[in-house]
């Protein structure tokens, strides 16, 4: 009885501070065919308080692991799992940023946005209390939002990799065979057939999980009307199109984030020399509830900062790291500035900001507007070459410890080149475009990459000689799963391709099934079928094929003997279909996939069963944008559907669309999607 009191307690008490404020009534959650939800209220903190319970109605579940990694809970639910996350929360002192920051930089319009999703978010959880996961998660505060925004942007910039190197883990390497990344591109009406203005907006993110992208459309009448993408948790879109203008991003790579070597005082651990003088670290203690088999202990773990930043005591030795992420809050509000943006003067406003530390973005609009940026948080760094910011630098010295950022203008950036068009694969920023307005380094301290890939060669590939690009030929770019005529990986492959088929009769069957090969994804092809199983080997052994510059002749012929023995294993052949082996699955339902790595419609896959593999990151969400005179014509695809419940209709109903490169028609006309809803109804 008592515990049915507490629980009867707990969600009046949430549903109380929720609707205090908000009045579900006035809210619209509009489903449509395929179970997206459009978001109508007459403000925007409504629209938000409905964004939430929408969410919560899909990946509830995933949506309360975020806001638990954010309030240091995570260990409490996850174990062992968990606790790496919760210790970052305390090293970086992440909470006492948001606590300090919170008022006074954060404007008011914000705030009360967040108030409005943490309220939806709480009303959900006091109406359907059988689906929390752990009860001290609620109520959830707008603080709790901003400390996970907080985190993943830490995360973004590699605060996870540099602590792991820090601790002993695998040092994360400049290049990698597997190539995951994103596409964003755009092209003005001097490149365009018609004379609109085409955007393609397609991040390559996980399929499943925190940083899956959910769909949504926004309305108010305050002058939000979005359509687009979040992450489970945000209040605002992420990347997508309103009526005037829209933006996609890629991630990018400058160096965001720096290591130090403390000189520490051989009589006082606690000791660090600076500028000729020893300074104490600060030392305080991070408190972990970590549950182990089904019982929750309490473990410390001691946490230093030092005038650097976040520290960490090692049997190396010590280690601060330094990073712009951890020193501002307010990369939700950018976004939620980028929502409400009417033009590229506001737009550009909002970019000022400079809160947002990474990312690349590509922007068009309907005004024949098209830009590229290479964003950033960019410390300005001592440019005295003895100081290497691409490797650890000595913490013992004022000169290594920055404190400004780079102004926007500094970061690789094009407006309107002649080319009609500005592209972004993940590769390099000084080329995103075509001919002599590309962007020039500026400041090498910034550490940005200079690379190519096979995407952004393929782009080159199709693009070459188009004097104007007509929608279809612009869908067929973003839909295209061939490598480029010439390979670009990090690690070079082509001895693979140079093999005979008459010298080795025992992989004789796989040379030609490689040598045939036309580089094509599809599904259905034999090559590529073989290609993604020598990809499989290749992408575990990166370090020994760079020892000898590439894969050698010997190595190709011993992993395609391995490929033939796992094959026959788990096969019985080896003429076999790239569908056959890999497939997109969810649920009990699984179906051939397409796409390879870093083609421009990827596909990276992890074990599945019998020998078969699955996709879990890759093309992703899809927005293909056309604006026009008269507003912008929006074309969709998600990868699995509208939700992450097992129950809902709306699980699987995009795969089979996804896997065939079929898009859906939306709208941001409020008319014509309550016209064509499936379900409409208050979040109450």
């Amino acid at each position: 009885m008592r515990h049915l009191f507490l629980c009867l307690f707990f969600s009046s008490l949430i549903l109380f501070s929720a609707n205090a404020q908000f009045d579900p009534g006035k809210i619209d959650i509009v489903r449509d065919t395929y179970g997206v939800p459009h978001i109508f209220a007459k403000t925007d903190p409504e629209v938000a308080y409905g964004l939430a319970w929408a969410q919560a109605e899909d990946d509830f579940a995933t949506i309360q692991q975020s806001l638990m990694a954010g309030k240091a809970m995570l260990a409490s639910y996850q174990g062992k799992k968990g606790a790496s996350i919760d210790y970052i929360i305390h090293l970086m002192r992440i909470p006492e940023l948001v606590e300090e920051k919170y008022d006074s930089d954060l404007s008011p319009d914000f705030k009360r946005l967040l108030e409005g999703y943490a309220a939806g978010m709480n009303a959900y959880a006091a109406k359907h209390p059988k689906e929390i996961l752990m009860s001290k998660i609620f109520p959830v505060t707008p603080k709790d939002m901003i400390q996970y925004s907080v985190l993943q942007l830490c995360v973004l910039s590699g605060a996870d990799r540099a602590l792991s190197s820090i601790f002993g883990g695998t040092v994360p390497m400049l290049e990698n065979f597997k190539t995951a990344g994103s596409n964003a591109f755009a092209f003005n009406s001097a490149k365009t057939v018609d004379g609109q203005v085409y955007l393609d907006i397609n991040a390559h993110q996980p399929l499943e999980g925190p940083v899956a992208f959910y769909e949504a459309h926004l309305c108010s009448e305050e002058g939000w009307n979005i359509l687009g993408a979040n992450f489970p948790g945000a209040p605002c879109i992420l990347h997508g199109a309103n009526e005037y203008l829209g933006w996609a991003h890629t991630v990018n790579a400058p160096d965001k984030l720096d290591v130090y070597q403390l000189e520490i005082n051989p009589a006082n651990k606690l000791q660090y020399k600076f500028d000729g003088k020893w300074e104490t670290l600060e030392e305080r203690n991070a408190k972990i509830k970590v549950k182990i088999s089904g019982i929750k202990i309490n473990v410390n773990r001691k946490a230093y900062w030092s005038k650097y930043g976040p520290t960490m005591i090692t049997a190396k030795g010590a280690f601060s790291i330094r990073m712009p992420a951890q020193m501002d809050i307010r990369g939700l509000e950018q976004w939620y500035r980028f929502n409400k943006a009417k033009n590229f003067t506001e737009f550009k406003t909002a970019l000022n900001m400079l809160a947002i530390p990474g990312y690349n973005i590509v922007y068009a609009d309907r005004y024949d507007t098209v830009f590229y940026i290479s964003n950033g948080r960019i410390p300005i760094r001592n440019t005295d070459p003895k100081y290497n910011w691409k490797s650890t630098l000595p913490g013992n010295t004022s000169a290594t410890l920055w404190t400004n950022l780079h102004p926007l203008a500094d970061l690789p950036q094009v407006l309107q080149p002649k080319s009609g068009y500005v592209f972004n694969m993940n590769h390099s920023p000084f080329h995103s475009t075509e001919g002599p307005e590309n962007p020039v380094v500026k400041d090498v301290t910034m550490g940005y990459e200079t690379l190519e890939n096979n995407r952004s060669r393929r782009f080159e590939e199709l693009v070459a000689g188009v004097t104007k690009m007509s929608f279809e030929n612009f869908k067929k770019i973003k839909f295209d799963r061939q490598y480029p005529s010439k390979f670009a990986f990090p690690t070079n492959i082509d001895s693979l391709f140079l093999l005979k088929a008459s010298e080795h009769p025992d992989i004789a069957d796989l040379i030609t099934n490689l040598n045939q090969w036309d580089k094509n994804s599809n599904a259905e092809s034999i090559g590529a079928g073989t290609f993604l199983m020598v990809y499989g080997i290749v992408s575990k052994s990166l370090g020994d094929y760079r020892k000898t510059g590439g894969i050698t002749t010997e190595q190709a012929v011993a992993i395609l003997a391995t490929v033939k023995t796992n094959m026959l294993k788990d096969f019985g052949r080896t003429n076999l279909q790239l569908g056959d082996i890999q497939k997109l699955v969810r649920g009990d339902k699984a179906i051939p996939q397409p796409g390879l790595p870093d083609v421009l419609a990827p596909m990276y896959s992890v074990a599945y069963k019998n020998g078969m593999v699955k996709g879990n990151q890759g093309d992703a969400y899809i927005e293909l944008v056309r604006f026009t005179k008269n507003g912008p014509i929006i074309e969709s695809i998600n990868t699995y559907g509208a939700s992450s419940k097992k129950d809902s209709p709306h699980y699987t109903d995009q795969m089979e669309m996804y896997t065939h490169q079929q898009t859906k028609p939306m709208t941001l006309n409020k008319e014509e999607v309550y016209k064509k809803a499936e379900r409409i109804y208050h979040p109450n």
